[in-house]
């Protein structure tokens, strides 16, 4: 305790209701946890399986998209190993909606916090962002386990894109949030946009289609756009990791940078760069307006 009070006392003088932002949370990781402690137990709270559920649920998904998508429509026929193709991006997209949702109501939810304790208000966003990476964690166990029914191999490479998509869906959705969050305490609308992103954000990315599907429907120039959309490359990377190294979906001899999308690594680059930026810009709103949450809560 007495070493965080040093701490505390060597900051510098702000304005009330102003951090450092984003760079400040080190120093406070331990209220970070209680926060993230505090979300799970309120989310769980009179639950019999509790943290169950959230293996629960993307088993009997995973299921329901097998026996829907790969048997009634018989989508698995033109792709092989559909359900993983699937749920590969499936994953990817509750990760980025979760984040999204949660970040955007954080700071309504903390009202009381937010108007009688000093702290930095990042930490609000940035707790529901760990509380959506404690749920994301079943769905990619449930994910390897179905992958692993369908051959599942995958190599240094693979494990490294799951990696990177994961972490350029935190980046991008954080920003977002970040900025929604801010705009929420000021016009409750911003939660029906938020909703409205989530609702097309499935679409915007190749989790029921294939990419080449985009590339022959658009001209040249508007499927560039398409690549430079962080959530899409993040789901092809989600592909790379865990659809690709499965049983015949490699065949005579190709590796799977060959079933990427043109430039693919440019565009990961790329999209990487705009999800980094908008967590910058994300950042620099929220800090704009964060000196008046406490009297417009």
């Amino acid at each position: 305790m007495a070493t965080n009070s040093v701490e505390l006392a060597d900051e510098p003088l702000r304005p009330p209701g102003h951090s450092i932002g984003l760079l400040a949370l080190p120093r406070w990781r331990f209220l970070l946890q209680l926060l993230v402690k505090k979300e799970l137990r309120v989310r769980y709270r009179g639950s019999a399986l509790g943290m169950l559920w959230s293996y629960v649920k993307p088993a009997v998904q995973l299921l329901v998209y097998y026996i829907a998508m790969g048997r009634f429509l018989r989508l698995g026929d033109s792709i092989p190993s559909y359900v993983v193709y699937l749920f590969s991006g499936m994953v990817m997209i509750n990760f980025f909606n979760e984040i999204l949702s949660n970040t955007t109501r954080s700071i309504i939810f903390n009202a009381p916090l937010v108007g009688k304790i000093y702290l930095p208000r990042e930490l609000f966003p940035v707790s529901s962002v760990w509380v959506a990476f404690v749920h994301v964690v079943p769905q990619i166990v449930v994910l390897i386990i179905g992958a692993l029914v369908f051959g599942w191999r995958p190599g240094i490479y693979s494990l490294l894109g799951g990696v990177l998509a994961l972490l350029i869906i935190c980046a991008f959705a954080l920003g977002i949030g970040l900025a929604f969050a801010a705009f929420n305490v000021f016009f409750r609308d911003a939660e029906n946009l938020i909703e409205l992103l989530m609702m097309v954000a499935i679409w915007l990315s190749p989790v029921f289609y294939q990419w080449h599907m985009v590339a022959d429907a658009f001209p040249p120039w508007l499927f560039t756009i398409y690549q430079l959309n962080p959530l899409a490359m993040a789901v092809e990377l989600s592909h790379y990791c865990f659809w690709m190294p499965t049983r015949g979906v490699l065949v005579d001899g190709a590796d799977a940078a060959s079933l990427m999308p043109p430039h693919w690594v440019l565009g990961v680059a790329l999209s990487s760069l705009i999800a980094l930026v908008t967590l910058g810009l994300g950042q620099l709103i929220f800090h704009r307006l964060e000196g008046k949450f406490a009297q417009e809560l």
